[in-house]
Parts: structure tokens; sequence; C-alpha cells
């Protein structure tokens, strides 16, 4: 498979660069709603708009009332939402939450996924229980109660937690913390009595909360998947959202060499254009290549993720690993090459640096990644 778009998704990536470049860009979106502290870190009103361009359901199938499109159309989003730093649930909700539905009832899906298209709805997901993202361990437990289960366990770094409607959460229905099978999913709303929050507010302005669950009641009609054979659903679910997340970071790299080169060329120093001095040639050349390379790292795991290729987790995996490294790269060199005002909140490339942080940490960092591929390739 080439990797370059075709002309379908050349056409879509300059629908979506132009549309969240005017709407979502920083001065209207991130800055926005940053200093107005606001509770959820977006705006609901951009989350209507990109569903009125169709982009909230792009991966739910045309029979649930979605575009039916590939994670190919969804990283085109996600690199112009890492590009311009937009605030949005697209991530945790059009990919994440959308990928464990599929696997949900049609009740389910029913019942969330009209939301979702309309963009009335945004969903969380919660994995994590400490710092670091370790899915192999979920102590969180559901036990029987009735014809549903009963839920207590604490799960840590809830991206948008306090603003969704519902969370899919990963919990234990049998076995040890560190078991591979036991594990089932389960769509908690909102309002369940025993579910409440701790907000925090992330490095990049983002939020999250440190979400507790103390004897949350559900239905049985609650459970996404099948009892105990959840770790299917959760692994398709953690592929495409590294995919995800490995198409931002690239938008975020992108984003910030992009910045960086503009500044080069305007820039004077002892009379001359600072782009000008080979050294600084050097470097954005290097940089450049760098961002090529993850972004073509990240269309192939886009690509075998859409065939269903059992390759697609290992690549997904490079494809994360390799862009934590690049945008890391592409945000320090920005900042140098901006000199003094670079660590000013004034110039945005700073915030760059921010977004860049927090997205390297979800769903695994590059140390997390690396060692998978080794893992998958019998290291």
């Amino acid at each position: 498979m080439p990797l370059y778009h075709n002309d379908d998704q050349a056409m879509l990536a300059d629908t979506a660069r132009g549309f969240i470049a005017e709407e979502g860009n920083i001065a209207k979106q991130l800055r926005h709603w940053r200093d107005r502290n606001c509770k959820d870190g977006f705006g609901h009103g951009l989350w209507k708009q990109m569903a009125e361009m169709g982009f909230t359901g792009m991966l739910v199938d045309e029979a649930d009332g979605g575009l039916g499109m590939g994670h190919v159309e969804a990283g085109i989003v996600l690199e112009e939402i890492g590009r311009n730093l937009t605030p949005s649930p697209f991530l945790t909700s059009s990919v994440l939450a959308a990928t464990a539905l599929k696997h949900g009832s049609a009740d389910l899906k029913g019942r969330y996924l009209p939301g979702l298209i309309a963009g009335d709805s945004v969903f969380a997901v919660a994995i994590d229980e400490t710092a670091k993202h370790r899915p192999s361990r979920i102590t969180t437990r559901a036990e029987k109660s009735g014809n549903g289960f009963k839920l207590t366990g604490t799960k840590s770094f809830v991206i948008h937690g306090g603003s969704a409607d519902m969370i899919v959460v990963a919990a234990r229905t049998s076995g040890s913390d560190e078991d591979a099978e036991g594990i089932t999913l389960f769509a908690v709303p909102k309002d369940v009595a025993g579910l409440s929050h701790d907000h925090v507010r992330l490095v990049d302005s983002s939020m999250a909360t440190h979400t507790r669950l103390d004897g949350v009641e559900l239905d049985g009609d609650a459970v996404i998947g099948e009892i105990d054979g959840g770790r299917a659903v959760l692994d398709a679910m953690l592929i495409a959202g590294r995919v995800g997340a490995a198409a931002e970071g690239v938008g975020v790299a992108r984003g910030a060499m992009d910045m960086t080169v503009d500044y080069l060329k305007q820039r004077k120093q002892f009379g001359k254009l600072i782009g000008e001095f080979q050294a600084l040639q050097h470097r954005a050349s290097h940089l450049y290549s760098e961002v090529e390379i993850a972004r073509a790292a990240t269309i192939k795991a886009q690509q075998l993720l859409d065939a269903g290729a059992p390759s697609a987790d290992l690549m997904a995996s490079v494809a994360k690993a390799k862009v934590a490294k690049t945008a890391r790269l592409a945000v320090q060199e920005g900042v140098q090459m901006h000199g003094g005002i670079g660590m000013t909140d004034e110039y945005d490339i700073g915030l760059y640096m921010k977004r860049d942080r927090a997205l390297a940490e979800f769903l695994g960092d590059a140390y997390f990644h690396a060692n998978r591929v080794a893992e998958l390739s019998g290291y």
C-alpha cells in the first residue's frame, strides 16, 4: 500500500485542514477555554460543528448511522487537531469509545451512538489505575449483583471524565489482577449512583479526572461484548486509540515545525535572517525528515488496522513510539530556535511542548511501546 492519501482522502484532508484551522485554531479554542478556566477544557460548540461536518461519526458503521470510514480518514482529522492544538473529545469519543461500542449490543448502540453522531454526547474511557499506562493490570472489580454487576475501584487520568455522558470502564469479573482473561467492559452512564470524580487540569490545559466507582450498580445490558471476554475488545480499542494518538502527535510535530520554519524566515540576527545560518538549516531539514518518517509509520499503521491485518498491533506501537520521539524533537527544537521568547506564554510554540508531553503519555509513552515492539518481535 502506498504511504500517501488517495484522491478522496486528500479531499478530506483539504476540508479538515481549512475547517480546523479556521474554527479550531489556538486563539479561538485552546487559549479561549484555558484563559476562562473552562471546566470541560473544550468547546461544545465546536464539537457540534464537527458533527455537522460528519467527523464525529466517521468510525461508526453506516448501519448505525455513521459514515463507515476507516482509521486513515480519522487520522486525517486527528492530524489537523494536533496541528492546531484543538481541544476536542474526538480521540476519546469518536475513536476509543466508538471502537468499543462496535462490539456492543444493538441496545447499547441505539442508546449512545446517535448522541455521538449528532455531537450532543461526549464519551470517555477509564482503563489505567496508576500514573503510568499499564493495561495488563486491572484491579477494578465487577461482582455479580442481581441481574447486573456492582463495580468497585478507582481509575486514573480519565480524559474528559468529568464531561462525559458515558464512560467505558474496564473491570475484572474473574481471575487475578494480572490475568489476561477475566476482563469485562461496561458502559457507565454519567448520572449513576456511586460514581465520583476528582478533577485535574493537565499540563496542556485539558481536563481529566481520577474517577472512583464505589459500588456502582449496573444492569446486565451495560456490558460491552462478552462477560470475561473483554480483553479482545479492550485490545481493539487500545490499538485504535494508539494509532489515533500517533496521528494527533504527527500533527503536533508538524505544527511546531511549521511555526519554527516560519520564525526562521522572519527573525534577523547580525543583519541576516536566522534561517540563512547553515547550522539551523541542517537542524530544520533533519526535523523535516523525522516528521515525514513518523507520518509514514502512522499511515502504515492506519492502513493495516483498516485492513484487519494481524501486524496492526505491532505497527501501532511502532508509530506511537516513533511519533513520541519525533514530536519531542520538534517541540524542543522549536522552543530552542525561537530563543528566549519560546519560553513565554505570548508565543504559541510553548503550547506545542505542553501538548506533546500530555499526548506522549496517553496510552503508553515511547519506552512502553518500544518494549512492546521488542516483545511482539520475539525479543
